[in-house]
């Protein structure tokens, strides 16, 4: 077995690179690791330079030194399947071809793997069985099985041909050999087990976690039965279809409907931050969204006119951006923590005709100094407080009509409803839009990820600003007839919020993983959590500690999604089915999701791929059809037959899928190509971390190094002895070479306006 691998079929010096990364990572020297290798320190030194070819023992016995895996030094990856790896005929890692040898790994992807199973060939050549056999050692045992022609091995001393259906199980540390005899090629499977049952450091299979509380099925004519079909078996949602969506209208179909048939039912239960509480039925919300539509159009206000809303968690919100759905203008939703040089952006970029906008902090200011530099905007609108210069929505919109009827050409279907600024982490931020079905879309997310109770109260954190309060905070909630809860606070104090739970029954709670971090760092027995029958999260890494111990606070897990501002839920751990703690779930029935590589090509199970989705037979309900004013990136985003989301993730066995990170913020170091997201989710295992962003740093050596920016608890202190214990961790729990070789502390992260990390600002 002791052939030689061709440049040719890979590229030695990138795989000698990646072995000279992890010498170094692992702390041993030259002459250790030809010890190690049984080759001579100059023989060693020619291997790792890329001088010399490497054989299947040299290869197998660096991934035993270094406790990496064989795709780690081929292919600059690790195996991700835990439970099988299915290699068809002809198929296989292949890893050499000379001296007549040819080795295919036959479980390239299988992680955890306790031994290397081999598909080889080796050429017949004339007078070979008058040599001498050259002869191997490596660590462990191995078994092989002949298939076809005839194979001479020696072992030790001895030698022997074998057959056809012939077996040879034999301890590896003793030097053997084998050619093909008999005038014909030979073929076999060699099976080499290492010494070790497992390598250290890899978590253990992954299982279904527990299901959330359980809850008779819904019978009710709800009102979403109007608009769309399910097929539904054993509980799990298989399909979903839409009925009349080129006119839905969520504002008439859905509010004002409940509104005239179901008046007194509660729509929201507001708090304000000074306790004031505010309950507001579908009535209060048709009547109150009809005032607005009338006061928008006396200011002339129309049909495709552009209305940004900066209204934090204020009442108010719901009321305007139903109205302006009634009136069918566009809203664009925005946040207060947005600067003048932001509204300038995007009063341009968004053509905004008018601002609602808080009396709340500095924004107000920064809308005056922009608006001086934009003449399209035309009214500026305050709420909650009085500004010279700006009309008073309070007290103004109360002397319109209740009433807003519905007209035959009332906006519908494929117009323009909705539009996103997204959230800018390379280059100026897009505009994302999206028409009247949209709000369809997000049946799956309240419904199946949320599962929201029609009879329930549910939490999502999100201020208005953001695409995640549309998720959680107005559409498939109401679709499902479910009553929301906004908690109107300018600074996540988990104090505050935990009581809120059982003093008005929260029962869906969704958040951003670090607002479940905050939570958990209280002590959760202190509070009545019972009334919480889901809990969900997206947006980034899950801690496993923080997922813990919510579990035991609630005996529920926190499931996984994830979607973008330019979608709904695409990918989600939804109510009925298994979990695997840390995937983002499946594709949802709503979206055709294929993971592709850059040729566009599907690619193989365990391997990492764009998240696309299929829009050869038109666009899926709820999903964006462009960029607005920006037909280049739209034209790249939605192109041959997919929407490219540009982020990256990996579908194991099982058929669940494991984010990765953007395809921007992959980590090109010495031949390896590494993840972020994996990295941060290690690292956030650490109970002194709270949070942590994973970047490429420039090096002149390895092209880029990783790098890791953490925030650390209160009351804990950076120091050298803390990076080396986080690099350390990471060495073990990870692939050695995917460790932060810069580690360092700060008081916060770069985020965008929605709250990610922005990874090239680190």
């Amino acid at each position: 077995m002791e052939n030689k691998m061709t440049g040719m079929d890979y590229k030695i010096r990138e795989v000698a690179e990646r072995i000279r990364e992890l010498r170094e990572v692992s702390g041993f020297t030259v002459e250790e690791m030809a010890q190690r290798t049984n080759l001579s320190v100059e023989e060693y030194i020619q291997c790792e330079a890329g001088n010399r070819n490497l054989s299947i023992a040299f290869l197998y016995r660096c991934t035993l030194s270094f406790g990496v895996d064989m795709g780690d030094l081929l292919e600059g990856r690790s195996p991700k399947l835990r439970s099988y790896d299915l290699t068809r005929k002809g198929e296989g890692q292949r890893i050499e071809e000379a001296h007549h040898m040819i080795g295919y790994n036959l479980a390239a992807d299988f992680r955890n793997r306790i031994a290397l199973p081999l598909y080889m060939e080796i050429k017949y050549r004339e007078g070979a069985e008058y040599e001498d056999i050259e002869l191997v050692t490596h660590e462990g045992q191995e078994c092989d099985i002949v298939i076809s022609g005839h194979m001479k091995i020696q072992i030790g001393s001895r030698s022997g041909v074998l057959h056809p259906g012939d077996t040879i199980y034999y301890d590896s540390s003793t030097p053997h050999g084998m050619i093909a005899v008999n005038g014909e090629d030979c073929s076999f499977y060699a099976i080499v087990l290492s010494n070790s049952a497992a390598r250290e450091g890899e978590a253990a299979a992954a299982v279904a976690m527990p299901d959330t509380k359980f809850r008779a099925p819904d019978k009710q004519p709800r009102i979403y039965r109007k608009f769309i079909d399910r097929t539904v078996e054993d509980g799990l949602l298989k399909a979903i279809s839409f009925k009349d969506e080129e006119k839905f209208n969520f504002a008439f179909d859905v509010v004002d409907e409940l509104g005239s048939t179901k008046p007194e039912k509660l729509a929201m239960l507001h708090i304000s931050e000074d306790g004031t509480e505010r309950r507001f039925t579908f009535q209060d919300m048709k009547k109150e969204s009809a005032r607005a539509a009338n006061y928008f159009k006396s200011m002339g206000i129309k049909r495709g006119d552009r209305v940004m809303l900066v209204l934090k968690r204020h009442y108010q919100f719901w009321f305007a951006v139903l109205g302006l759905h009634k009136l069918g203008a566009v809203a664009i939703p925005a946040t207060n923590q947005l600067l003048e040089k932001d509204f300038t952006y995007r009063f341009e970029a968004g053509k905004v005709k008018a601002i609602l906008c808080t009396a709340d902090g500095d924004v107000a200011n920064a809308v005056d100094k922009a608006a001086a530099k934009s003449p399209m905007l035309e009214y500026k609108i305050i709420v909650n407080g009085s500004r010279d210069g700006w009309r008073n929505f309070d007290e103004e919109y109360k002397m319109y009509s209740s009433h807003f009827d519905r007209t035959e050409d009332a906006p519908r279907g494929s117009d323009p409803m909705l539009m996103f600024f997204t959230s800018g982490t390379s280059g100026y931020p897009k505009l994302a839009a999206h028409n009247y079905k949209y709000p369809l879309g997000h049946f799956i997310t309240a419904k199946y990820w949320h599962r929201v109770n029609p009879d329930g109260l549910h939490l999502t954190i999100s201020d208005t600003g953001w695409a995640k309060s549309m998720w959680g905070k107005l559409y498939g909630q109401w679709l499902c007839e479910a009553a929301i809860f906004v908690y109107d606070f300018d600074r996540f104090d988990a104090e505050k919020i935990l009581p809120l739970f059982a003093k008005h029954h929260i029962t869906t709670f969704c958040a951003p993983p670090t607002m479940y971090r905050m939570l958990a760092k209280q002590d959760l027995s202190r509070f009545d959590l019972s009334s919480i029958e889901h809990a969900s999260t997206a947006g980034e890494a899950l801690n496993p500690e923080v997922y813990r111990q919510f579990l035991n606070a609630t005996g529920l897990p926190i499931l996984e999604g994830f979607g973008q501002s330019e979608s709904t839920l695409i990918i989600g751990n939804l109510n009925g089915s298994d979990h695997k703690l840390g995937s983002m779930g499946k594709p949802v029935p709503l979206y055709d999701v294929h993971l592709l590589d850059t040729d566009g090509n599907e690619v193989d199970t365990g391997e990492t791929g764009e998240i696309c989705i299929n829009i050869k037979n038109g666009l899926p309900c709820g999903l964006a059809y462009c960029y607005e004013g920006n037909a280049e990136v739209t034209a790249e985003t939605w192109r041959d037959g997919f929407y490219h989301t540009g982020d990256l993730a990996w579908k194991d066995e099982d058929g669940f899928y494991w984010y990765v990170g953007r395809a921007d913020d992959v980590i090109k170091s010495s031949g390896y190509r590494i993840g972020p997201f994996e990295i941060e989710s290690t690292i956030m295992e650490l109970p002194y971390v709270l949070e942590c962003g994973v970047s490429a740093a420039p090096d002149p050596i390895r092209g880029q190094v990783v790098k890791a920016s953490i925030v650390l608890v209160k009351d804990f202190v950076g120091t050298d002895e803390l990076k080396k214990q986080i690099q350390d961790y990471v060495k073990k729990r990870t692939a050695p070479y995917k460790y932060p070789r810069i580690v360092e502390f700060k008081e916060s992260l770069p985020k965008t306006t929605s709250g990610k990390i922005i990874r090239k600002l680190l």
